[in-house]
């Protein structure tokens, strides 16, 4: 395959996956709502996408998505929902219409597929969906990407865990705080939190992009398995700082972030053995290892 359309390439994912696509001889195309030169132009919410974009096109990498890290409002909510499942079922309707033999479709779910809360069962892809707002997200998207088998492609869901990366998500929220001693647990600190390297993140949608036959659900979630106290002190014993504050009680971020908190209070362990089994390997496994890794010097 050599030539990929990206959505959501703007983002954390995407702008190191681009990069290194573009590094190893990929003609990467890039579907953009800003209209630029070197990219192609769409408005999913009115329907407009740019029909060049899959002229003869091998490959699709959806990771368009409005960040979950904001206060879920019912219209919030239908963002989150519209920005993945909607864009998802364009992408669909105009690579069937274009006649484009497409060979592979991969796109960004989230290990929140199997529900936000804390359990001591470790998931795998196999497992159903949870009944809640984020599981039925990701199962929607999942099954509305399912549809490009019609057209001959195969078609793969990788179930994210928090990407870690100093230029971005949730480490780059979290290293000021640390800075300045105002970190600290969430409610009681025993909810699972499912991590994975930024480098293992890009290196596995490749590897799912040039295993021609693989197809299915991933979980992108490093080996080693650490709940949020352990995360926290990990972080700060990483950069030579201290816990002194009391964890944060649950009902303060329940009344500060309503329904959006059970994504910081809940979650669960999540298996990476089948991703591991199509020979795919970790470059960082153990929390430790990886932030020494992603944090410069001056952070420390």
């Amino acid at each position: 395959m050599k030539s990929v359309l990206i959505t959501g390439a703007s983002g954390l994912i995407g702008r190191s996956l681009s990069k290194k696509l573009k590094a190893k001889g990929y003609e990467v195309r890039i579907l953009s709502r800003t209209q630029k030169q070197d990219q192609y132009f769409w408005n999913p919410s009115e329907r407009k996408i740019d029909q060049k974009a899959f002229e003869n096109l091998d490959a699709i990498i959806h990771l368009a998505g409005a960040p979950i890290s904001k206060r879920w409002t019912e219209f919030y909510k239908k963002e989150l929902y519209d920005s993945r499942v909607k864009t998802a079922q364009l992408l669909f309707e105009t690579a069937k219409n274009s006649g484009t033999f497409l060979k592979k479709i991969i796109t960004a779910s989230g290990a929140n597929y199997y529900g936000t809360k804390t359990t001591e069962k470790i998931f795998k892809e196999t497992d159903p969906h949870a009944p809640d707002f984020l599981g039925k997200l990701c199962y929607d998207l999942e099954n509305t990407v399912q549809q490009f088998e019609t057209i001959g492609a195969k078609v793969c869901a990788v179930r994210t865990s928090a990407v870690l990366s100093p230029t971005g998500g949730m480490l780059k929220e979290l290293l000021p705080l640390a800075n300045n001693y105002v970190i600290s647990p969430l409610g009681n600190g025993k909810q699972i939190v499912p991590w994975i390297h930024i480098d293992d993140m890009v290196n596995l949608y490749i590897h799912l992009l040039e295993s021609e036959e693989l197809h299915g659900a991933y979980n992108a979630a490093a080996s080693q398995i650490v709940n949020n106290k352990e995360f926290t002190y990990t972080l700060v014993k990483s950069i030579h700082k201290k816990v002194i504050l009391p964890s944060i009680p649950g009902f303060v971020l329940k009344t500060v972030l309503g329904e959006m908190s059970t994504i910081l209070l809940e979650g669960s362990a999540v298996s990476n053995s089948k991703i591991k089994n199509t020979g795919f390997q970790f470059q960082f496994n153990e929390l430790d290892k990886a932030l020494d890794n992603l944090l410069p010097q001056k952070n420390r």
